[in-house]
């Protein structure tokens, strides 16, 4: 059985030039924060490689403690425009206040409210 011999560093950097390949740390990185819809991952004393392949950059990120925490994020609030009154109101023969009523009942759904008005009798 024939072992493999080892690629020694110089030969590793000059194999990855040729590929276009190029490697280089990031320095002075205290932590990576990595943001969700849903939560926040935060890498403290992280260390970062930057690949750099022909244009495409790819980070590499290790490191010490990994904390992950929850996003709340504030329900914010309805808002209807004008336009979408007039449009139930006009299509129902119902009053503004009835389209507005109607409108944010739906979630703002113009078909829904528009239905919504015509069940009620």
């Amino acid at each position: 059985m024939k072992m493999r011999k080892g690629v020694s560093p110089r030969d590793t950097r000059r194999l990855m030039k040729r590929m276009g390949l190029s490697m280089d740390t990031m320095p002075d990185v205290q932590e990576v924060i990595f943001k969700t819809s849903t939560k926040e991952i935060v890498v403290e004393e992280a260390e970062v490689a930057v690949l750099d392949l022909k244009g495409q950059r790819v980070f590499q990120v290790t490191g010490g403690k990994v904390t992950e925490r929850a996003l709340f994020s504030e329900e914010k609030p309805l808002v209807i425009p004008e336009e979408d009154v007039k449009l139930v109101a006009d299509q129902t023969g119902r009053s503004i206040e009835e389209a507005t009523q109607a409108l944010e009942e739906s979630g703002g759904d113009l078909a829904k409210a528009i239905l919504l008005l015509q069940t009620m009798s």
